[in-house]
């Protein structure tokens, strides 16, 4: 049986005296939650808030990483450098590192790959933009996605790999996909993986869905039989909105 896994995407948000109480608060109301929870500040914070949720059930993220462990990258930050500070799990090939930034699934693929390497755990990105969805191809983009940034992780490794589907359009939009549309790309996915592992191991898989989650639209969502989960945005920033998607 797969556990919920609720993870917190706070994005370019939040000075660290605003994420120190944010966490703290989080600390404090998901005390005890039965899902896995994690929560991802900018980096300027990452220090702060790992002291804050240190010894408690809450996960430290990172919502990015260089490609490289260390060398010439100004303006990069390194595995190592989040290892230090307690991270645990990082998030790798979000749409708007893949959109705005241009990051390649290669490129994506070779962070993956690191970050395993070094012990942490990943939350892969995939997902289709609008005109892909309306062309009937976001399947095949969650496919491809899903295939070239898991490309070289073994088996062993899968266990440390959570995919999260994140429909481009909508991200920050308000608008969601029908949990029915979320579910139908989860199993495809699901399927993608069972092809290149095996459908034990995809069943073992958690797969979190991403875009416009929010405490009235979160119990339906995981209803769903595939749906193991949720990537939060901007529901994720406030204590108010992101516990009851925890604990929902």
């Amino acid at each position: 049986m797969r556990k919920y896994y609720m993870a917190g995407n706070w994005k370019m948000n939040t000075t660290k005296g605003e994420a120190v109480d944010l966490a703290k608060a989080l600390v404090s109301q998901l005390k005890g939650c039965a899902q896995k929870v994690m929560i991802a500040p900018p980096f300027t914070s990452l220090d702060a808030v790992g002291q804050v949720v240190k010894g408690s059930n809450i996960l430290l993220g990172a919502q990015n990483m260089a490609a490289e462990e260390k060398g010439a990258h100004t303006g990069e930050i390194s595995v190592l450098m989040l290892k230090d500070l307690g991270v645990s799990v990082v998030i790798l090939g979000h749409s708007e590192r893949r959109h705005i930034y241009g990051e390649s699934d290669a490129f994506i693929n070779r962070k993956v790959k690191l970050a395993l390497q070094h012990g942490l755990d990943v939350i892969l990105c995939v997902g289709e933009t609008l005109d892909e969805r309306e062309a009937g191809k976001a399947e095949r983009i969650c496919d491809e996605q899903t295939k070239k940034g898991l490309e070289g992780v073994s088996l062993a490794q899968l266990s440390k790999v959570t995919i999260a589907y994140e429909p481009v359009w909508a991200i920050g939009t308000g608008k969601n996909a029908t949990p029915a549309d979320a579910e139908a790309i989860h199993q495809a996915i699901r399927k993608t993986l069972a092809g290149l592992y095996s459908v034990d191991a995809a069943k073992k898989v958690q797969i979190q869905y991403g875009g416009s989650v929010k405490p009235d639209n979160v119990k339906e969502l995981m209803a769903m039989a595939d749906i193991d989960g949720a990537l939060v945005g901007g529901a994720a920033l406030k204590p108010e909105s992101f516990v009851p998607i925890a604990l929902f």
